[in-house]
């Protein structure tokens, strides 16, 4: 399912840009020195701009609906379980105030227990 909406999501995402760079510049940011923008007030409605209108709406649907799967995802695992194999466990916290850095020149060597 989520291999679906994220296919939708990045065709979505293409055409949404390809629909933007397809328009009309009219001059500078926010629609000043053209006619009609996002400063005056309606500006006409052409088909690119219903497209781009529909496609935004589709890529924030889907952009919603992604997370939402990813959440749904998450909350069934944990961040400890994605970084220990399976069948292995996670180990265990050190103590308060243990060092994790290995032993000096002046300690003992480090070696294996004995297994007897």
């Amino acid at each position: 399912m989520e291999n679906v909406v994220l296919t939708i999501h990045l065709i979505l995402a293409l055409a949404l840009v390809g629909v933007v760079l397809l328009q009309r510049s009219e001059g500078g940011g926010l629609g000043i020195g053209g006619g009609g923008g996002v400063v005056s007030g309606r500006s006409a409605a052409t088909a690119l701009g219903k497209i781009t209108w529909l496609l935004a709406i589709g890529f924030i649907c889907t952009s919603i609906a992604l997370t939402v799967l990813a959440r749904r995802e998450a909350a069934s695992s944990s961040v400890i379980d994605a970084a220990t194999p399976a069948g292995t466990t996670a180990p265990a916290p050190a103590a308060p105030g243990s060092s994790l850095l290995p032993p000096g020149p002046s300690d003992q060597p480090l070696t294996p227990p004995r297994v007897d």
